[in-house]
């Protein structure tokens, strides 16, 4: 048997894209400071949303705590980067992460 979403989990899903949109070229958010900025601790919760509904919005601007890009999206998710100018820090192995101290991103920060 397959569960329906909840009108609150619908809700929560569309105030996760509708933050997502907002977030600037080059910046980035985690998926725990999305759901913080929601008013919430439920960062699986946003990774869901983005894996299931986040195809038409700048998905590559959410990323893991690590500053990795999401799971097996690491090169699209490069290529937009290079697009966008995010600032990236390299591993001697060839690994990138992004730069959270000039990427970072909050919503009402004075900075784009």
């Amino acid at each position: 048997m397959t569960e329906t979403p909840s009108r609150s989990d619908e809700d929560f899903g569309a105030r996760v894209l509708s933050l997502v949109e907002t977030i600037p070229p080059g910046r980035v958010m985690t998926y725990g400071d999305v759901a913080a900025a929601l008013g919430s601790r439920a960062a699986r919760a946003v990774g869901q949303t983005m894996a299931y509904s986040g195809g038409e919005v700048p998905w590559w601007r959410v990323v893991r705590a690590s500053g990795h890009p999401p799971l097996n999206h690491e090169q699209r998710a490069l290529e937009q980067y290079r697009v966008e100018g995010t600032p990236l820090l390299w591993s001697r192995d060839g690994v990138y992460r992004v730069d959270f101290a000039r990427a970072r991103w909050s919503p009402g920060s004075d900075t784009e």
